[in-house]
Protein backbone atom coordinates (compact mmCIF):
# COMPACT_ATOMS: atom_id res chain seq x y z
CA UNK A 1 0.00 0.00 0.00
CA UNK A 2 1.22 3.56 -0.90
CA UNK A 3 1.70 6.01 1.69
CA UNK A 4 0.85 9.41 1.44
CA UNK A 5 1.36 12.21 3.40
CA UNK A 6 -0.48 15.57 3.78
CA UNK A 7 0.59 18.42 5.37
CA UNK A 8 -1.97 20.85 7.12
CA UNK A 9 -4.42 17.75 7.80
CA UNK A 10 -7.06 19.52 10.12
CA UNK A 11 -7.51 22.40 7.27
CA UNK A 12 -10.94 22.32 4.86
CA UNK A 13 -8.98 21.40 1.44
CA UNK A 14 -6.92 18.53 3.36
CA UNK A 15 -9.48 16.76 5.58
CA UNK A 16 -11.91 16.14 2.08
CA UNK A 17 -8.58 14.87 0.46
CA UNK A 18 -7.83 12.63 3.42
CA UNK A 19 -10.57 10.81 3.01
CA UNK A 20 -10.58 10.70 -0.85
CA UNK A 21 -6.94 9.03 -0.57
CA UNK A 22 -8.52 6.74 1.84
CA UNK A 23 -11.25 5.67 -0.51
CA UNK A 24 -8.53 5.01 -2.85
CA UNK A 25 -6.53 2.53 -1.22
CA UNK A 26 -3.47 5.23 0.30
CA UNK A 27 -2.80 5.22 3.69
CA UNK A 28 -2.57 8.63 4.83
CA UNK A 29 -0.36 10.41 7.44
CA UNK A 30 -1.13 13.79 8.25
CA UNK A 31 0.77 16.59 9.81
CA UNK A 32 -0.29 19.23 12.26
CA UNK A 33 1.07 22.19 14.44
CA UNK A 34 0.67 19.10 17.13
CA UNK A 35 -0.16 16.22 17.76
CA UNK A 36 -3.51 17.09 20.27
CA UNK A 37 -5.36 17.91 17.39
CA UNK A 38 -4.88 14.06 15.87
CA UNK A 39 -8.05 12.60 18.02
CA UNK A 40 -10.30 15.64 17.05
CA UNK A 41 -9.36 15.23 13.66
CA UNK A 42 -9.65 11.88 13.44
CA UNK A 43 -13.56 12.22 15.11
CA UNK A 44 -14.66 14.62 12.63
CA UNK A 45 -13.27 12.23 9.71
CA UNK A 46 -14.81 9.54 11.26
CA UNK A 47 -18.31 11.51 11.41
CA UNK A 48 -18.03 12.84 7.91
CA UNK A 49 -17.10 9.49 6.43
CA UNK A 50 -20.12 7.54 8.82
CA UNK A 51 -16.94 4.84 9.40
CA UNK A 52 -14.05 4.64 11.51
CA UNK A 53 -11.15 6.73 10.08
CA UNK A 54 -7.56 7.29 12.23
CA UNK A 55 -4.58 8.67 10.33
CA UNK A 56 -1.35 8.96 12.18
CA UNK A 57 -0.42 12.56 13.21
CA UNK A 58 3.17 13.46 12.97
CA UNK A 59 3.73 17.30 14.46
CA UNK A 60 5.84 19.49 12.17
CA UNK A 61 5.37 23.32 11.47
CA UNK A 62 5.96 25.52 8.77
CA UNK A 63 8.15 27.74 10.19
CA UNK A 64 10.91 25.21 11.55
CA UNK A 65 13.08 22.37 10.33
CA UNK A 66 11.77 19.95 13.51
CA UNK A 67 9.26 16.96 12.72
CA UNK A 68 9.80 17.27 8.75
CA UNK A 69 12.31 14.34 7.96
CA UNK A 70 10.01 12.14 10.71
CA UNK A 71 6.70 13.20 8.37
CA UNK A 72 7.90 12.03 5.17
CA UNK A 73 9.64 9.39 6.39
CA UNK A 74 8.84 6.15 4.22
CA UNK A 75 6.11 7.96 1.87
CA UNK A 76 5.51 7.39 -1.47
CA UNK A 77 3.95 11.14 -2.43
CA UNK A 78 3.78 14.37 -0.57
CA UNK A 79 0.47 16.75 -0.90
CA UNK A 80 1.66 19.98 0.55
CA UNK A 81 -1.74 21.44 1.16
CA UNK A 82 -0.99 23.55 4.35
CA UNK A 83 -0.53 27.09 3.97
CA UNK A 84 -1.30 30.15 6.30
CA UNK A 85 -5.05 31.49 5.19
CA UNK A 86 -5.98 33.94 7.70
CA UNK A 87 -9.64 36.02 7.96
CA UNK A 88 -7.84 38.95 9.16
CA UNK A 89 -5.25 41.02 7.52
CA UNK A 90 -1.73 40.41 9.07
CA UNK A 91 -0.21 43.45 10.71
CA UNK A 92 2.87 42.52 8.68
CA UNK A 93 2.99 40.66 4.96
CA UNK A 94 5.29 38.50 6.59
CA UNK A 95 3.99 36.61 8.46
CA UNK A 96 2.36 34.61 5.52
CA UNK A 97 4.97 35.28 3.34
CA UNK A 98 7.64 33.59 4.87
CA UNK A 99 5.73 30.44 6.55
CA UNK A 100 4.34 29.76 3.25
CA UNK A 101 7.55 30.23 1.65
CA UNK A 102 10.16 28.65 3.71
CA UNK A 103 7.59 26.21 4.92
CA UNK A 104 7.23 24.79 1.12
CA UNK A 105 11.13 24.71 0.99
CA UNK A 106 11.08 22.51 4.46
CA UNK A 107 8.48 20.19 2.72
CA UNK A 108 10.41 19.88 -0.52
CA UNK A 109 13.43 19.87 0.69
CA UNK A 110 12.23 16.56 2.99
CA UNK A 111 11.06 15.25 0.59
CA UNK A 112 13.73 14.92 -2.05
CA UNK A 113 15.98 13.91 0.68
CA UNK A 114 13.68 10.69 1.51
CA UNK A 115 13.24 10.27 -2.23
CA UNK A 116 9.60 10.75 -2.59
CA UNK A 117 8.42 10.06 -6.39
CA UNK A 118 5.97 13.18 -6.36
CA UNK A 119 5.27 16.29 -4.54
CA UNK A 120 1.71 18.01 -5.13
CA UNK A 121 1.34 21.46 -3.90
CA UNK A 122 -1.36 23.41 -2.92
CA UNK A 123 -1.17 27.19 -4.39
CA UNK A 124 -3.79 29.67 -5.28
CA UNK A 125 -5.50 31.36 -8.03
CA UNK A 126 -3.86 34.43 -6.26
CA UNK A 127 -0.23 33.27 -7.81
CA UNK A 128 -1.76 33.62 -11.21
CA UNK A 129 -4.93 36.40 -11.00
CA UNK A 130 -3.20 39.97 -8.96
CA UNK A 131 -0.94 42.67 -9.67
CA UNK A 132 -1.83 42.84 -13.42
CA UNK A 133 -3.41 46.42 -12.58
CA UNK A 134 -5.29 47.27 -15.79
CA UNK A 135 -3.38 45.10 -18.34
CA UNK A 136 -4.97 41.68 -16.60
CA UNK A 137 -5.92 39.40 -19.59
CA UNK A 138 -9.71 38.97 -20.13
CA UNK A 139 -9.27 35.31 -19.66
CA UNK A 140 -6.79 33.87 -17.22
CA UNK A 141 -4.19 30.70 -18.11
CA UNK A 142 -1.46 28.87 -15.81
CA UNK A 143 0.93 30.57 -17.84
CA UNK A 144 0.05 33.65 -16.31
CA UNK A 145 1.94 34.96 -12.60
CA UNK A 146 0.80 37.40 -10.29
CA UNK A 147 3.00 40.35 -9.51
CA UNK A 148 3.35 40.50 -6.06
CA UNK A 149 5.28 43.68 -6.27
CA UNK A 150 2.27 45.73 -7.39
CA UNK A 151 0.69 46.47 -3.51
CA UNK A 152 -2.07 48.02 -4.94
CA UNK A 153 -3.47 45.02 -6.68
CA UNK A 154 -2.70 42.13 -3.35
CA UNK A 155 -2.87 41.29 -0.71
CA UNK A 156 -0.61 39.65 2.64
CA UNK A 157 -2.47 36.29 1.43
CA UNK A 158 -2.38 36.74 -2.93
CA UNK A 159 1.37 38.03 -2.05
CA UNK A 160 2.36 34.74 0.10
CA UNK A 161 1.18 32.39 -2.84
CA UNK A 162 2.72 33.69 -5.45
CA UNK A 163 5.73 34.15 -3.52
CA UNK A 164 5.87 30.07 -2.18
CA UNK A 165 4.59 28.88 -5.79
CA UNK A 166 7.79 31.01 -7.17
CA UNK A 167 10.30 29.33 -4.79
CA UNK A 168 8.99 25.87 -5.11
CA UNK A 169 8.92 25.42 -9.24
CA UNK A 170 12.95 27.06 -8.51
CA UNK A 171 13.72 24.73 -5.90
CA UNK A 172 12.73 21.62 -8.20
CA UNK A 173 14.01 22.96 -11.61
CA UNK A 174 17.58 23.87 -9.38
CA UNK A 175 18.89 22.41 -6.29
CA UNK A 176 15.54 19.58 -6.19
CA UNK A 177 15.85 18.60 -9.71
CA UNK A 178 14.49 15.19 -10.06
CA UNK A 179 11.88 15.89 -7.43
CA UNK A 180 8.45 15.57 -9.23
CA UNK A 181 6.42 18.71 -8.60
CA UNK A 182 2.55 19.22 -9.84
CA UNK A 183 0.69 22.42 -8.29
CA UNK A 184 -3.06 22.87 -7.77
CA UNK A 185 -4.32 27.00 -8.17
CA UNK A 186 -7.71 26.94 -6.77
CA UNK A 187 -10.38 29.81 -6.70
CA UNK A 188 -12.55 30.48 -4.19
CA UNK A 189 -13.15 26.95 -2.32
CA UNK A 190 -16.80 25.77 -1.44
CA UNK A 191 -18.77 22.90 -0.64
CA UNK A 192 -19.16 20.88 2.47
CA UNK A 193 -17.53 22.08 5.79
CA UNK A 194 -16.76 18.88 8.52
CA UNK A 195 -16.99 20.76 11.27
CA UNK A 196 -17.81 24.72 12.93
CA UNK A 197 -14.17 25.16 12.56
CA UNK A 198 -14.84 26.62 9.31
CA UNK A 199 -12.57 27.86 6.32
CA UNK A 200 -11.71 31.45 5.63
CA UNK A 201 -13.21 30.71 2.37
CA UNK A 202 -16.64 29.91 3.39
CA UNK A 203 -17.27 33.06 4.88
CA UNK A 204 -18.32 33.81 1.41
CA UNK A 205 -21.98 31.62 2.37
CA UNK A 206 -21.57 32.10 6.23
CA UNK A 207 -21.45 35.98 6.23
CA UNK A 208 -24.80 36.30 3.94
CA UNK A 209 -26.63 33.38 6.03
CA UNK A 210 -25.61 35.08 9.36
CA UNK A 211 -27.14 38.73 7.84
CA UNK A 212 -23.94 40.31 8.60
CA UNK A 213 -24.12 42.11 5.15
CA UNK A 214 -27.07 44.86 4.47
CA UNK A 215 -26.44 44.12 1.01
CA UNK A 216 -23.08 42.46 -1.70
CA UNK A 217 -20.18 43.94 -2.22
CA UNK A 218 -19.54 44.24 -6.26
CA UNK A 219 -17.06 41.40 -5.69
CA UNK A 220 -17.06 38.48 -8.38
CA UNK A 221 -15.66 35.22 -7.22
CA UNK A 222 -14.57 31.49 -9.47
CA UNK A 223 -16.29 28.71 -7.29
CA UNK A 224 -14.48 25.16 -7.38
CA UNK A 225 -15.88 22.91 -4.77
CA UNK A 226 -13.41 21.57 -2.13
CA UNK A 227 -14.62 17.68 -3.11
CA UNK A 228 -12.96 18.39 -7.02
CA UNK A 229 -9.76 20.20 -5.45
CA UNK A 230 -9.71 16.99 -3.55
CA UNK A 231 -9.54 15.00 -6.85
CA UNK A 232 -7.52 17.24 -8.78
CA UNK A 233 -4.79 16.87 -6.22
CA UNK A 234 -4.72 13.00 -6.60
CA UNK A 235 -5.07 13.07 -9.88
CA UNK A 236 -2.14 15.58 -9.85
CA UNK A 237 -0.26 13.00 -7.94
CA UNK A 238 -0.82 9.94 -10.07
CA UNK A 239 -1.10 11.12 -13.75
CA UNK A 240 1.99 11.37 -15.65
CA UNK A 241 1.21 14.04 -17.68
CA UNK A 242 0.91 16.76 -14.52
CA UNK A 243 4.52 16.66 -13.82
CA UNK A 244 6.16 20.22 -13.95
CA UNK A 245 2.21 21.85 -14.65
CA UNK A 246 0.23 23.96 -12.70
CA UNK A 247 -4.13 23.53 -13.07
CA UNK A 248 -6.60 26.43 -12.19
CA UNK A 249 -8.74 24.30 -9.94
CA UNK A 250 -12.41 26.73 -10.67
CA UNK A 251 -15.95 26.47 -12.15
CA UNK A 252 -18.31 29.02 -12.36
CA UNK A 253 -17.34 32.43 -11.28
CA UNK A 254 -20.29 34.50 -9.99
CA UNK A 255 -21.02 37.80 -8.32
CA UNK A 256 -21.60 37.84 -4.88
CA UNK A 257 -25.24 38.67 -5.40
CA UNK A 258 -25.91 35.87 -7.76
CA UNK A 259 -24.68 33.52 -4.94
CA UNK A 260 -27.02 35.32 -2.57
CA UNK A 261 -29.82 34.23 -5.13
CA UNK A 262 -28.92 30.74 -4.73
CA UNK A 263 -29.13 31.41 -0.92
CA UNK A 264 -32.25 32.74 -1.06
CA UNK A 265 -34.04 30.63 -3.48
CA UNK A 266 -32.76 27.40 -1.35
CA UNK A 267 -32.99 29.04 2.49
CA UNK A 268 -36.28 31.20 1.65
CA UNK A 269 -36.47 31.15 5.94
CA UNK A 270 -33.46 32.80 5.97
CA UNK A 271 -32.74 36.97 5.85
CA UNK A 272 -30.12 37.07 2.90
CA UNK A 273 -29.22 40.29 1.83
CA UNK A 274 -30.37 41.61 -1.76
CA UNK A 275 -28.72 44.02 -3.45
CA UNK A 276 -25.39 45.82 -4.63
CA UNK A 277 -23.75 47.88 -1.93
CA UNK A 278 -21.55 50.78 -3.56
CA UNK A 279 -17.19 50.50 -3.15
CA UNK A 280 -16.97 53.12 -1.15
CA UNK A 281 -19.47 51.67 1.25
CA UNK A 282 -17.70 48.35 1.36
CA UNK A 283 -14.51 50.00 2.32
CA UNK A 284 -16.25 51.78 5.56
CA UNK A 285 -17.82 48.31 6.34
CA UNK A 286 -13.90 46.82 6.04
CA UNK A 287 -13.31 48.64 8.97
CA UNK A 288 -15.40 47.00 11.22
CA UNK A 289 -15.51 43.56 9.13
CA UNK A 290 -11.96 42.92 8.95
CA UNK A 291 -12.48 39.83 5.94
CA UNK A 292 -13.76 42.43 3.90
CA UNK A 293 -10.30 43.58 4.03
CA UNK A 294 -8.67 40.76 2.12
CA UNK A 295 -10.89 41.35 -0.85
CA UNK A 296 -10.78 45.06 -1.53
CA UNK A 297 -8.46 45.07 -4.25
CA UNK A 298 -11.39 42.62 -6.05
CA UNK A 299 -13.97 45.65 -5.86
CA UNK A 300 -15.34 45.60 -9.53
CA UNK A 301 -13.55 42.80 -11.19
CA UNK A 302 -14.46 39.91 -12.57
CA UNK A 303 -11.61 37.95 -13.10
CA UNK A 304 -11.93 35.10 -16.07
CA UNK A 305 -9.97 32.02 -16.84
CA UNK A 306 -9.95 28.61 -18.58
CA UNK A 307 -9.94 25.93 -16.40
CA UNK A 308 -9.44 23.64 -19.80
CA UNK A 309 -6.34 21.62 -18.07
CA UNK A 310 -8.44 20.59 -15.11
CA UNK A 311 -10.93 19.11 -17.22
CA UNK A 312 -8.44 17.76 -20.20
CA UNK A 313 -5.88 16.64 -17.96
CA UNK A 314 -7.14 15.53 -14.64
CA UNK A 315 -10.36 14.92 -16.14
CA UNK A 316 -12.54 16.87 -13.49
CA UNK A 317 -15.33 18.46 -15.15
CA UNK A 318 -16.49 20.59 -11.98
CA UNK A 319 -19.57 20.53 -9.54
CA UNK A 320 -21.59 22.86 -10.72
CA UNK A 321 -21.29 26.69 -8.84
CA UNK A 322 -24.74 26.56 -7.29
CA UNK A 323 -24.53 23.04 -5.88
CA UNK A 324 -21.10 23.88 -4.26
CA UNK A 325 -22.78 26.87 -2.57
CA UNK A 326 -26.02 25.01 -1.15
CA UNK A 327 -23.57 22.11 -0.01
CA UNK A 328 -21.81 24.36 2.10
CA UNK A 329 -24.67 26.07 3.45
CA UNK A 330 -26.50 22.91 4.19
CA UNK A 331 -23.03 21.70 5.87
CA UNK A 332 -22.55 25.38 8.03
CA UNK A 333 -26.18 24.82 9.35
CA UNK A 334 -25.52 21.17 10.49
CA UNK A 335 -22.63 21.77 12.26
CA UNK A 336 -23.99 24.76 13.65
CA UNK A 337 -21.53 27.04 12.19
CA UNK A 338 -24.30 30.02 11.56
Amino acid sequence: MEKVLVTGATGFIASHLILQLIERGYEVRGTARSTDKAARLNEILSAYAGKPVAIEIVAADLNTDEGWAEAVKGVDFVQHVASPFPSETPKSADELIVPARDGALRVLKAAKAEGVKRVVLTSSMAAIAYGWGDKRPDVLSEVDWSNPDNLEDNTAYTRSKTIAERAAWDYVTGEGAGLELAVINPVAVLGPAMSADVSSSLQLVSQPLEGKLPAFPKLSFGIIDVRDVARAHIEAMVRPEAVGERFICGGDVLWMDEMGAVLREAFPDRKIPKGTLPNWLVRLFAQVNPPLKQVLPELGKKRGYTNEKLKTLLGIEPIPADEAIIASAKSLIEVAAV
